[in-house]
């Protein structure tokens, strides 16, 4: 058994994590670029805790410009096991109304403007993203929300689009009645691709803000609209982390799922044509199969 450390990316409005013991912010150093912001550390419950602002304190990143891999390799640095991402999202089902969750299951992913994974020329592997969330953290995401008071929806795919502007009215019916999707929004993609590549079990936890532009009753996305329901969400995601420690526990078997196996036989490139400068950077992700 593992020592479980849960890290918690916060998406828009959530910037801390309230309650943590021995609460302290450090500097993470990767090879990937600097990440978003400091990572705090913590204990809650006897469970060791690891919080990112995915945009940076004081909201410093648009989607694109996040430093997703540096993120997630400073996460995986410090001895991560388990990442649960916190973002809003738009939703184009009725019943996925602004402040519920959307404990989410799968992605189509739309960007086009971001490093999506570790691995490139002089080290090539592919992992499977066919199921890229953990049924095991969800599992738990799921009872903490629904712990915590919080109208939460089981199951979701979640469109990423590159932003930072709202779809327009045809993408958002396009997205909603063609593709099948059930929320939108805009980092969930490459994150949960690199937590698979570094074998970090990834669960996503969507905080519903509105309803797109597809909406009648709607229209197009209010930002002022957007910033109200915003922090009522976060308010609600600070609760629901508060309650993963004691779902999750201090010790960790391995995962059912295979999460933390990813690379087992991902990597293509034979021992003596990878690319030395690659494999150093790959010293935290790809620790397990490069020993």
């Amino acid at each position: 058994m593992a020592k479980t450390i849960i890290g918690i990316i916060g998406g828009s409005g959530i910037y801390d994590i309230d309650g943590l013991k021995d609460a302290e912010w450090q500097a993470v150093e990767s090879p990937w670029g600097t990440p978003s912001d400091e990572i705090l550390t913590g204990s809650l419950d006897g469970v060791e805790m690891a919080f990112l602002p995915r945009h940076g304190r004081g909201h410093v990143h648009s989607p694109t410009t996040v430093p997703y891999r540096a993120n997630i390799d400073a996460l995986k640095r410090i001895g991560v096991t388990d990442v649960i991402s916190v973002s809003a999202c738009g939703s184009f089902r009725e019943e996925m109304a602004p402040g519920d969750f959307v404990v989410i299951d799968q992605f189509i992913d739309r960007t086009f403007g971001r490093e999506k994974s570790f691995f490139g020329t002089g080290f090539v592997a592919h992992v499977s993203v066919a199921h890229p969330t953990c049924p095991r953290l969800s599992d738990a995401c799921e009872t903490a929300a629904k712990d915590a008071g919080i109208n939460v929806h089981r199951g979701g795919t979640y469109l990423a689009m590159e932003g930072p502007q709202f779809s327009t009215l045809a993408e958002s019916k396009v997205y909603r009645e063609s593709w099948g999707c059930d929320v939108i929004g805009m980092t969930n993609m490459p994150e949960a691709k690199l937590a698979r590549e570094a074998e970090l079990c990834y669960a996503s936890v969507a905080m519903v803000t509105d309803y797109d532009s597809w909406h009648p009753d709607h229209g197009e996305v209010d930002v002022s609209e957007i910033i109200k329901t915003l922090m009522g969400n976060a308010d609600k995601g600070r609760e629901m982390v508060r309650r993963l420690p004691a779902l999750l526990g201090a010790q960790r078997p391995p995962c059912p799922h295979g999460c933390d196996r990813a690379l087992e036989y991902a990597i293509l490139t034979h021992p003596d044509a990878r690319d030395p400068a690659l494999v150093a950077k790959l010293d935290a992700v790809a620790a397990r199969v490069l020993v």
